[in-house]
């Protein structure tokens, strides 16, 4: 019971995950077999719906969105402030950060500080180098996924089928993206300005209730 006490937050957010991706997954093929009906198409198999470019596309359209939201938090609030939010470190502060090497000998300090100067820095900077990655992984699988059922789209059309770099340039993979952007930017920005003057009792995001609305970080 204490270990899952201890990981309750990753445990509910997977299955929060597992059941939203599975409830995208099976309302999309409803909604892809109700369209090849009004179409006089034949339906794809549930199966076949799960490795189709509508669905795949459709999926890494959302994570590269919430990838590129993280990654680009977690370096800018390493490098701008927001004084009053809970989100923000306090530039007052003195850097958290410096002498990693002295650092790294204190007990329970990551064994890879003691790997050597390259190690440290790439150490140091490891979540959002990682969550970037994400990012493009996720975008390449848009891209690539939304360019398949272009083409798909444009044969059943009787039009000529985009290739892959060439649907680059089109707008509809841009406005695929840029919609989920703006929406996790705006969402971001939102949250760091509320938590200057608004509370969540217990919550790690949030200042204490009865901090004063100048304190800045949890």
């Amino acid at each position: 019971m204490q270990r899952i006490r201890d990981n309750g937050l990753t445990i509910v957010l997977l299955l929060l995950f597992t059941g939203s991706i599975v409830g995208q997954w099976l309302t999309g093929w409803r909604v892809s077999v109700e369209d090849a009906g009004r179409h006089g198409e034949p339906a794809l198999s549930l199966a076949a719906y799960t490795l189709s470019p509508e669905f795949l596309s459709s999926v890494f359209e959302n994570w590269e969105s919430e990838f590129l939201q993280m990654s680009a938090y977690v370096v800018l609030t390493a490098i701008l402030v927001q004084r009053g939010s809970s989100e923000s470190k306090d530039p007052d502060d003195p850097p958290r950060d410096e002498d990693l090497e002295t650092q790294a000998m204190k007990p329970g300090a990551p064994a890879i500080l003691r790997k050597g100067r390259l190690a440290r820095a790439l150490y140091a900077r490891s979540l959002g180098i990682i969550l970037a990655l994400l990012f493009v992984l996720s975008f390449l699988m848009h891209w690539t996924q939304s360019a398949r059922a272009a083409a798909k789209e444009a044969v059943a059309h009787g039009e000529v089928a985009p290739g892959v770099i060439a649907y680059l340039g089109d707008p509809q993979l841009w406005f695929e993206s840029f919609q989920n952007w703006q929406s996790e930017f705006l969402s971001t920005a939102v949250l760091v300005v509320l938590s200057i003057f608004l509370r969540q009792r217990e919550s790690p995001e949030s200042k204490p209730v009865a901090a004063p609305h100048a304190q800045t970080g949890a």
